[in-house]
């Protein structure tokens, strides 16, 4: 517990596939915020090609909730953080190993399509690189129904990203690793 009452979270590592699955629980081994983060391919006749998007779930919270019943639009940025962190930052071939280095975002545009509301399912946050440059990129987002057998829809972003050097506090070319990295999510 911490000072304020509530059960301490801790970042538990799940022993299953080698995936960037990571779960976050409470203290008493409760689920709390993610179920999966995978990589997939999207399909044929969808306009991708066939390259890879990485799918992250999540589960919507009450406290995620505005006095309209709805999903914070702030909230909403957070799933997509979320979603960003485990696509670009964490390595599950090297577990602990950092997939990209220092990133800042420049911008983030947002379409909120339909409501969200408390639910049992989790959501799906679908990413996706639109844009790879010397030393940014540009990620797309939709945030949408998991597993239910719809295809619903609640918001559609997008975000650029800049390569940032923290010691110096200035941008950073991003080097050819992770520009091949981005590559193999391109959808152009």
């Amino acid at each position: 517990m911490t000072g304020g009452g509530r059960p301490r979270r801790r970042r538990v590592r799940d022993t299953g596939p080698r995936t960037t699955d990571e779960r976050i629980r409470d203290e008493e081994g409760r689920t709390t915020v993610t179920e999966a983060a995978t990589d997939q391919h999207r399909g044929d006749g969808d306009g991708s090609g066939g390259r890879r998007t990485h799918h992250f779930r999540a589960y919507v919270r009450f406290a995620d909730l505005d006095p309209l019943n709805h999903v914070n639009n702030v909230r909403m940025l957070t799933y997509l953080e979320d979603a960003r962190l485990a696509f670009l930052h964490w390595d599950s071939r090297v577990d602990g190993e950092r997939r990209m280095g220092g990133l800042v975002v420049a911008r983030h545009e947002v379409d909120y399509v339909r409501p969200l509301q408390m639910r049992r399912e989790p959501i799906l946050v679908e990413t996706w690189v639109t844009d790879v440059r010397h030393s940014s990129f540009r990620l797309a987002y939709e945030v949408r129904d998991a597993d239910t057998g719809t295809d619903t829809v609640y918001l559609r972003a997008t975000s650029v990203m800049v390569g940032f050097n923290q010691r110096e506090q200035s941008i950073r070319r991003l080097n050819d690793e992770e520009r091949a990295f981005l590559r193999e999510y391109l959808h152009e």
